[in-house]
């Protein structure tokens, strides 16, 4: 059973599963109100994130930010309490998303990859929102005792990533930012030197990825730079 994991002072973590495909799902309690880092795959997976917290007694978020488009980091955001906030970008992509879904059905999303239809049943609705909120370039969020800087950023993973820094915590939550083109099975090298220079120029303690366990940054900048085309 899945269980909630603290990660820091201030940060928890709802850990990836591998055969649904779900990410990590973050979670940072402020004094004042908490945020979640990523909407999750589908409204299921929410509810469960939901669960968790409820069970540790900590407040659901007031706002979820998205790292960057993909379904199973942003297609529960319909079933996310208070405001979700995005990068430019990112809204782009969920708008084209939510349009095509809405006009044809949802065939063509489940046709991307197995774990798409584990996530959904039969007869389960695919809902595609678009952000409540929406930033460019670099917004500061103080939910009360630290700090939490979303950073829109050059990445080979898509054209839209957005890094998450607590900063007291010195923790980086990068998404999937570090991983080749989903769609082209290319990771760019130039994006690639990008992204890492951006992580150098941070300077965290821990790194967390989407789809893997909290590491150091040595070790996420190893990955990043592994297989470049």
């Amino acid at each position: 059973m899945t269980e909630l994991k603290r990660l820091t002072e201030h940060i928890w973590y709802m850990p990836y599963e591998e055969e649904r495909d779900r990410p990590n799902i973050g979670y940072v309690k402020g004094d004042h109100w908490s945020l979640a880092i990523d909407a999750g795959h589908s409204a299921a997976h929410v509810r469960e994130f939901y669960e968790l917290l409820e069970k540790e007694n900590l407040p659901l978020p007031g706002i979820t930010v998205l790292t960057h488009w993909h379904w199973d980091h942003t297609f529960g955001m319909h079933a996310v309490k208070g405001l979700t906030l995005a990068n430019d970008r990112t809204d782009r992509h969920l708008a084209e998303w939510k349009y095509k879904i809405e006009k044809n059905g949802p065939q063509e999303f489940f046709a991307i990859h197995e774990s798409i239809r584990k996530e959904y049943g039969a007869n389960t609705e695919v809902i595609v929102k678009k952000a409540d909120l929406v930033f460019s370039g670099k917004v500061i969020l103080d939910p009360g005792g630290c700090t939490v800087q979303l950073i829109q950023t050059d990445a080979p993973h898509t054209d839209d990533s957005t890094l998450v820094y607590v900063e007291p915590d010195k923790t980086l939550f990068l998404g999937d930012s570090t991983c080749d083109d989903f769609f082209a099975g290319v990771k760019r090298a130039d994006l690639c030197r990008k992204l890492a220079d951006t992580i150098r120029e941070i300077n965290p303690e821990i790194c967390v990825e989407g789809h893997w366990v909290p590491v150091n940054p040595e070790d996420t900048l190893s990955d990043l730079m592994n297989d470049m085309g």
